[in-house]
């Protein structure tokens, strides 16, 4: 009999916490930990120094890279997996010393966003991001490769192809390119028609499995992918929500940012991030469930900074409560915020309620008399804008609406 059960190799992780660093070394560690289960992996060892700088050679020093060689002996490793990305000249050194494949953090993920992307626009991208993380790192690393560049969701051809199809990789990454611009375009002058029409958009954002989708789901009543794995949404989606009876505003969800995000993983995943730098208001969703959940909130805001634009206002959603304690304070951040849970049908009214008055402080107030038989323009202000109050004056038979407008 024949097990058809995939055959996990054995994974052995390597960090290094430099004594400078901006990131929580433990956290790092055990995020990557939880990439490298994802990719199928079975870790069964973890190697962690503290250094001042990265040995340009090996990664870790040459004492620790003993002790990995031993252990990678003695366990029968198939795997290394470095914390950080690594160089061309310490991922073929690593590689040449330990005989085994030896891959990085940025490869790790770059993995499990080719096992996520669904739609055309996101293959391609991880496509690309695959490709350009390979080409400069071809010669002389045939192991260390053998897990990335055969296409989407394959393990990869190994050296000696890749070296043959450096020319067709520089080929097809240009291709890819024109077909990335096409979709950019299209998507660009969806997002000029929603701006000319004063469309008030908000963009979901928040650190990866931190439930943006269960709330994107849950406002718009879509079927997003959801599920409690590290970037199960990476595909750009956007509905329509309806707050306050009538108006309308557009929701973006985005893909989940993680520490040491990769340069080349926000490059590939621009049209995604393009939706949230062009929102009016971020919904930040929190996981407080998780231990770490201040680093992760921190984490975010580093990177919205980092993409400029720090400058849009947010509301920070602390999510999961139904998995915490029911004393449990929140941390006072000096920004509208409410504990919540995406399962908890009154949270649901309670974030259109923290929205709606988020939104009215963003806009101009204004009053409007209208005649009894102004049906459409009551129902155009309802859909375009706050509506605060309607009165009806018997008097004069006519509506007096107060609102906040754009």
């Amino acid at each position: 009999m024949h097990s058809t059960q995939i055959e996990r190799e054995k994974a052995l992780l390597v960090g290094v916490d430099l004594f400078q660093s901006e990131y929580d070394f433990e956290s790092t560690m055990d995020e990557l930990s939880a990439l490298a289960k994802t990719c199928q992996l079975d870790v069964e060892g973890t190697f962690e120094q503290s250094k001042n700088q990265f040995d340009q050679k090996y990664y870790v020093g040459k004492g620790k890279l003993q002790d990995i060689q031993d252990f990678v002996q003695a366990q029968n490793i198939e795997v290394l997996v470095a914390n950080d990305e690594l160089t061309t000249a310490q991922s073929k050194n690593l590689n040449a010393t330990l005989g085994i494949k030896v891959i990085d953090r940025t490869q790790l993920i770059l993995e499990i966003f080719a096992m996520r992307a669904q739609s055309k626009e996101g293959q391609l991208q991880v496509e690309y991001a695959q490709l350009d993380y390979l080409l400069p790192r071809l010669a002389g690393h045939g192991k260390s490769l053998s897990r990335l560049g055969g296409g989407i969701g394959t393990r990869g051809p190994g050296e000696t192809k890749l070296e043959m199809d450096r020319r067709h990789i520089r080929t097809r990454m240009n291709e890819i390119k024109r077909k990335l611009q096409k979709v950019t375009a299209h998507r660009e002058r969806y997002r000029q028609q929603r701006i000319n029409q004063n469309v008030f958009q908000v963009s979901l954002i928040g650190y990866t499995n931190a439930g943006k989708s269960s709330w994107f789901n849950q406002l718009t009543d879509a079927e997003t992918y959801e599920k409690d794995q590290l970037f199960a949404t990476l595909d750009p989606k956007t509905r329509k929500l309806k707050i306050n009876e009538g108006f309308e505003l557009i929701i973006s969800d985005t893909v989940g940012f993680i520490q040491k995000l990769p340069t080349t993983l926000i490059e590939a995943f621009k049209s995604t991030l393009e939706e949230a730098k062009q929102a009016d208001l971020l919904l930040h969703v929190v996981d407080t469930s998780h231990s770490e959940y201040k680093i992760q909130y921190d984490t975010v805001n580093q990177i919205i900074n980092e993409l400029e634009m720090s400058h849009i206002p947010q509301v920070v959603l602390f999510n999961k409560r139904d998995l915490r304690d029911s004393k449990a304070t929140i941390p006072v951040i000096g920004k509208p915020s409410i504990y919540v849970s995406a399962y908890i049908t009154e949270d649901i009214e309670s974030v259109k309620s923290i929205l709606f008055e988020q939104i009215k402080t963003l806009f101009t107030y204004y009053e409007e008399v209208l005649q009894s038989d102004e049906a459409d323009r009551l129902y155009d202000l309802k859909q375009n804008t706050l509506v605060d109050s309607l009165t009806f004056d018997e008097s004069n038979q006519t509506y007096i609406v107060k609102g906040y407008r754009k």
